[in-house]
This record gives structure tokens, sequence and C-alpha cells, in this order.
């Protein structure tokens, strides 16, 4: 597309009109910003021209840069739209719809004057995808609104809305009417003999703040150390805000890119883009027709008020969706009801929410005491007892008594739906919803499709799971499907490694540094020991080969279930969730290890990152062969966002790329060797090092 098609030029009476027109969001992809500049410089040069405007076709103002354009090699124009708008000799103003997001946000505050309608969006979000903003974003908004402000927007790299944009000072009126356009020429019309120009780049008043609060900078520093660990974007976000109190504009720009280019190419900044573009290819199920007429699931019912349950309807409720709510008893149902009041109230105490929203979610919860009383929604997720028997009754009832258009939906964390299904008479109907407890917070929404249901099924189940903010990612049948059998072996070679000698906290210690936000023995402890040895008595069942784990089968033996007891891993202090070493779980270890004949040793933290990371990559890549997950990078998209897998790292299989997949092959082949069939090397693994290919760019078998 040629830069005049990406951006037009009008005028309008004596008011010259921008037009970016580059669907679908109006990115700066090449040819916009040099269009934009050709617009300027005509307005400029035209004597019937008194004021610009600028503005987006379609459903956005300027939603960002192109973030394909980064980390490539490319020419340094000779000029810049952020800093040739506020040179012009005439006013121009930004006229803000939809999204103004980082590198437009930076180009309407080179303009003039801003104004947006009510629903805008706004924000510097570049923070997101290891790098700071470099359009001139950290030298003019502190000057806009205060470095203070400044310092929270860019940072957080959070969207505002305009409402909040205007309190700010970032905008400077919003527009009621329907017509942005024709308001913005009428504002440009008020504003065309106003001089001097109010240059962003020449205010300093607000600047002052930081000489008011010389410890803002330090005690933002402090603010984000736990959060941005081992993150530098961050840390440059805040210097740049800092350079902007310091020096003077143009110094102040060229730190701005020197900043930004340290930060462009480097492994944060890499990972980042790579899961921007993951978690949106996640969304995609090749072979699907994307204009397939999908079943409408507007009505809502959730079989199971337990943890699981009441978090589902919860993820319904918060995102303006009525759910009904049913259980097996009036009991269970009226204390998974008042759960779910007190999750509220947590959060309003935590500041999360307000009183008056909650007021809002929670009359969409309809607690309801009859299958009959479901009988006309259009989807029903069971989230019931893990138990397949437990579930197929449910199923039973459900198809005897939902409409026959109505989907069947399981949230089941392993087991087959396909014998669910079984149940039915309607078996392309049936599919899983995995979520991830707990299920109003985590974002990950595993869909999983059995050999019968039907694409309009899983389609279906994917666009309910966006509709409520879910991260929905397809994964087939098998046990544990693809995050939890992904995980599974890390959760062995962890319990594995105490045995030979590891603590748990040491192994924690190791998680925490790499980026987790808790380890995986205090995650174990929070969730509950007893829900793994659940799943461990299955497998075991299920598999006379089945390594079992006599050690957090003691703890559970024992009463020692984690957080609720008081004691598991790690011993907690009445009131108090701070897990503390226990010299009991120690006398534990050592006496079922002496029985067991394993000799104690000491592990370096790397051996611990890569057995317990290595041996997830190894199962991933099986997972691959068998074609149960589409993709390497949606297993690690679920790695993100069901296990708290450091972001900035990319994703498991990313992060083995950074290792090198030749190393990672070479590693598991020696603990294949010293430890046993566990460790045998995937066939996936073994040709990609002898290719030379990449784990993230993996798919399916068939795919």
């Amino acid at each position: 597309m040629s830069e005049q098609a990406r951006v037009h030029f009008d005028i309008v009476d004596d008011i010259g009109i921008i037009t970016v027109d580059n669907p679908p969001v109006n990115a700066l992809a090449p040819g916009v910003p040099e269009g934009i500049l050709a617009a300027v410089d005509q307005a400029d040069a035209a004597t019937n021209v008194k004021a610009m405007v600028l503005i987006g076709a379609g459903r956005s103002f300027i939603a960002g840069a192109d973030i394909r354009q980064f980390g490539k090699p490319r020419a340094i124009p000779a000029r810049r739209t952020y800093d040739w708008l506020d040179r012009t000799s005439k006013p121009i103003v930004a006229a803000i719809h939809g999204y103004a997001l980082g590198g437009g946000l930076e180009n309407a505050l080179a303009c003039h004057y801003r104004i947006a309608v009510p629903s805008a969006k706004l924000g510097l979000p570049e923070v997101s995808i290891g790098i700071i903003p470099g359009g001139g974003g950290t030298q003019r908004l502190p000057r806009l609104i205060g470095p203070k402000a400044a310092l929270d927007l860019i940072v957080s790299g959070r969207h505002i809305s305009a409402e909040q944009a205007k309190m700010l000072g970032i905008v400077d009126a919003l527009v009621e009417g329907k017509d942005l356009r024709a308001e913005a020429i009428a504002f440009a019309r008020s504003v065309a003999d106003r001089r001097p120009l109010p240059r962003v780049r020449d205010m300093t008043d607000k600047l002052a703040q930081a000489a008011a609060d010389p410890g803002m900078f330090e005690a933002m520093r402090k603010a984000i150390a736990r959060k941005a660990r081992n993150q530098k974007a961050p840390y440059h976000c805040i210097a740049a805000v800092e350079a902007a109190t310091r020096e003077p504009f143009e110094q102040g720009m060229q730190t701005e890119l020197r900043l930004f280019a340290e930060l462009e190419n480097a492994d944060e900044a890499k990972a980042l883009r790579y899961v921007f573009f993951a978690e949106r290819e996640a969304t995609r199920i090749p072979g699907l027709d994307k204009d397939m007429p999908l079943p409408q699931l507007k009505q809502v019912a959730i079989v199971g008020a337990g943890t699981m349950g009441g978090g589902i309807a919860m993820s319904f409720a918060d995102f303006g969706i009525a759910v009904k709510v049913l259980e097996a008893t009036p009991a269970a149902l009226a204390k998974g009801m008042q759960r779910i009041q007190d999750n509220y109230a947590i959060s309003v105490q935590r500041g999360s929410v307000t009183q008056e929203e909650v007021e809002r979610r929670l009359p969409r919860i309809l607690a309801v005491d009859s299958y009959e009383a479901i009988a006309d929604c259009d989807v029903v997720i069971e989230a019931v007892y893990e138990e397949m028997e437990v579930k197929k009754a449910v199923f039973a009832r459900l198809d005897a008594v939902m409409k026959p258009q109505a989907l069947l939906l399981t949230n089941s964390s392993a087991l087959d739906i396909d014998e669910l299904a079984t149940t039915t008479r309607r078996p392309s109907q049936v599919a899983g919803a995995h979520f991830f407890s707990p299920a109003n917070v985590m974002k990950l929404l595993e869909v999983v499709a059995g050999k019968d249901s039907a694409p309009q099924t899983l389609a279906a189940a994917m666009k309910l799971g966006r509709s409520i903010g879910k991260i929905a990612v397809y994964a087939g049948n098998c046990d544990g499907f693809v995050a939890n059998r992904s995980r599974a072996p890390f959760n062995t070679e962890m319990v594995l490694m105490v045995e030979e000698g590891a603590q748990p906290e040491e192994i924690d210690k190791v998680m925490v540094d790499f980026g987790y936000p808790m380890g995986p023995f205090a995650v174990g402890d929070l969730a509950g020991l007893d829900i793994g040895a659940a799943s461990r008595r299955r497998r075991a069942a299920a598999d006379p080969n089945y390594r079992k784990l006599p050690i957090p089968d003691r703890l559970v033996e024992m009463g020692r279930l984690g957080q609720k007891t008081g004691a598991g891993w790690y011993r907690y202090d009445r009131g108090d969730r701070t897990p503390h070493p226990d010299p009991e779980t120690k006398r534990i270890i050592r006496e079922v290890s002496h029985a067991m004949g394993i000799e104690q040793r000491s592990f370096s933290p790397e051996e611990i990152l890569r057995r317990l990371l290595f041996s997830s990559v190894n199962e991933a890549c099986k997972i691959l062969q068998e074609g149960k997950a589409l993709r390497a990078s949606d297993v690690d998209v679920m790695w993100l966002h069901g296990f708290g897998f450091p972001r900035y790292r990319g994703g498991l299989m990313f992060w083995a790329d950074q290792i090198g997949v030749q190393a990672v092959y070479e590693q598991i082949e020696q603990w294949h060797q010293r430890y046993g069939e566990r460790w045998r090397p995937a066939d996936l693994l073994r040709d990609l090092a002898r290719s030379g290919g990449t784990l993230r760019e993996a798919r399916a078998a068939q795919a």
C-alpha cells in the first residue's frame, strides 16, 4: 500500500484534515509516518489552511507502532513525526477515538491540542514488550501532567480512559457528539488564531514536582523491585522520566533514544515480542472457517459451587454476564454462594474492586436448586469433584435435561473427555473448558477437543472464553491435556530432587530468583497437598510403572495438607501465610530417603532449574509429536497464564531455545542414561537438535 493510501489529506473550508487509514488499527507501519509528514508539509504550505486535525479512520486513532518492525534493521528517518508535528506554524488538533497507544499517543502529545470521545483509551504500554516509549513520550508526558503521574502511566504501561486522561490534563476536551470529525474541525477553527502555540516540549512548570519531591524516582524503583525482578525496561522507564526533569528537552530526547536502543534487541524485549504474537496465534485453530456460524451462548449455567465453580461464576459476573449456579444440596449451594461473597469482600478490602461494582456483579450470579432451572441455558460448565464417575452422572443428567442445542463443557483438569461424552446423546456438543485456579483471577482457559467435538463447539467455547477476558487455547484430549501434562514431569522432578538431598526452600528460591512469583512447594501448600495426592493415586491405578512419591504422600497421611492445616512442606503460623522451613519436614525427608536407599547430595541452582524445566520441555515435545498441542507457542502461552512462568522469559519453549536445542537435547540424553526411561528424549527434540531447528516454531505432527 502506498503512503498516499495509508494517509489522506483534504481541506474543509480552512481546516486541513490528516486522516490515517491503515486498517485494522492504524498502526504506524512503514508509509504512515511519511504520509503524516507529507500532509503536514502540504497544510503548512497552503495559504487557505489555518489549522489542522490529525484523526484516524475506522475504529482507532493510532493504536501504536507496528511491533513487527522492532528488532529489525531500519534506516534512521531524516524527520520523525514526533519531532516535527509541534514545530509547525499552524495549530494541530489530535482527534482521538478507539485507541491512542504507544506511538499513537506520542504523536498526539506532539500535537498542540488533544480532544477525545469518552470511550477512547490512551496509554504508553511499551514496557509490556520490554522497551520504553521512543517517540518522546517519556519527555513530553512529564511536562504535560507532571513526572509523578507520568511515572505511574509509563512504568505500569496501563491504559486509561479518556475521562481519566482529561482529569490528568492529557486531553483538552471530551467530545460527546457522535461526529468526532466535525467536532474536531470546529475545535480546530476555535483555536486557529491562538498564539503562541501550546507546545508540550516547552512546558516546564510541572517538572518542578521533582524538585519538591526529590525521592520520587528512588521510591518508584523500590516500589517495583519485586514485580520488576530481572527486568530492565521498567527501570529504564524511570531513568528516562528522571532525565526529563534534569535535562533540556533535546538532551532528554537523546537520553530516551539511547535507553530505547539498549532495550530493543535485548533478550527481554525479544521474549516479550514473541509473547505478544504467540498470544494472538493461540486464538486460531487451523482449519476452522472464521465465518462459520456459531451457537449463541447467552445463557450460562455452572454445575458445582465449590472453589472452581464459584470462581468460574465470578468470571462471568465480572464481565457483565448472568450465570446460574447449581449444587447437589442446599447446604453446599449456600456455602458456595457465601464463598463468592467472601471473595468479593476480600477484593474490596484489597482495593481491586469497589463495593458499588460488587453490588452490580453479585446479582448476576443466581443460585438455583434444580437441573430443570438451568434447562433453558445455552451452555453449561460442569465443575464438580474431579472423579470420573461423579462427572459422568452429572453429564447424563445434563443430557437428559438441557435443550438439544446446548453445549456441555467440563472443567476437568485431566479426565478423558471422550469417556464423559459417551454418557450423552450429543458428543459433538461436548468439550473441555479447563479453567485454572483461582478461576476468577487466572487468565488461561484450555478448550479441550474430544474425538467427536464439533468445530462449532470448539470455536464457540474459545469465543466464550474470550468474552470473559480469558486467553483460550486449544488442547487435545489426553491425560492432563496440554498444560497439566507438560507440567507433570516438573512436579515429579521437584520431589525427586528432594529425595536426593535438595531442600524445598532451596528449590523455591531458585524458581523465585528465575522470576516465578512463588516457588513450587509454596504453591503446593497454597493449593493443598491433597489435590496432588489424589492425582497421583489416579495415575498409579492406571499405570503399574508409575513412579510413586512417598514423601508428599507421607505428609498427606500426617494431615499436613498445606496452608489450610497450618503445615505442609512448610509450617504456617496462625493467621500468617508466610511459609517457614520446618524441621519436621526435614526429618520426614531424611527418614523416607534413607528407607529408599537414596544417597543425599547437594545441587547447584543451575541443575535445579534445568532439571525442572528440561523435563517439561521434553514432555511438551512428546505432546506436539502426538498432535495434542497445535504449536509450541501455545505451550508457552499456557505456561505464562496457567503457571506464572515469567513473561519476560517468553515461555518454556522460547526459554529453552535461548539455551539451544542441541544443549537441551544433550543434557536430557545424559539424564536418560543416569535416571532411566522417564528422561528418554522425545523424537521431536532429537530431530530438532539434528536439524538445527527451534523449539518455539515447532508444530503438531499433523498440523
